[in-house]
């Protein structure tokens, strides 16, 4: 009898697709920094608007606050891991991609900090020391100040995306 022909050792994993790397020089670059802090202030804002009594157009803030602060791990995430060229269609123009969404979250992150502005507006009238019942004025004053503060993320990460794009560099780090 015969013994069993030796086993062959498992072919290599492709390395261009299989391999996970850290990319370091975005975690340590303007845009990584940029989107930790976007992803900061975003939660800031949602949980700050989540824990308050809120109703009315204050919906439509906590659904822009949620859906870009999903967006911005998300971007994050596949940015760092190095996985975007695996987005079908998007993968190529990631950069260009990057730019779009901080545009567009600047403009809706614009819209939701107006709306807090006037429901802080609206419940000024129970901002007194001693008053008595409970207000969501300070609730909505600091989702304010956090939306502004998104806002301003999000311009400055556009600002640099687009200053990288007239440079002609097409990676995001």
């Amino acid at each position: 009898m015969l013994p069993p022909p030796p086993r062959q050792p498992p072919p290599q994993a492709r390395a261009a697709r299989g391999a996970v790397r850290l990319q370091r020089p975005f975690l340590r670059g303007p845009l990584g920094v940029l989107r930790l802090l976007q992803l900061l202030a975003g939660a800031a804002f949602w949980i700050t608007i989540a824990t308050s009594k809120y109703q009315g157009p204050v919906h439509f803030a906590l659904f822009v606050s949620v859906l870009f602060w999903l967006l911005t791990l998300g971007l994050y995430f596949l940015t760092l891991l190095g996985k975007h060229e695996l987005v079908p269609v998007l993968g190529s123009r990631w950069l260009l991609v990057n730019v779009a969404h901080d545009l567009l979250a600047a403009a809706l992150y614009g819209a939701a900090t107006g709306i807090m502005i006037d429901q802080t507006q609206r419940h000024s009238y129970c901002n007194l020391k001693d008053y008595p019942l409970p207000c969501a004025y300070h609730a909505f004053l600091a989702a304010a100040v956090c939306g502004g503060l998104c806002l301003g993320l999000y311009l400055l990460s556009a600002f640099y995306g687009c200053c990288r794009r007239c440079q002609g560099k097409q990676e995001v780090a």
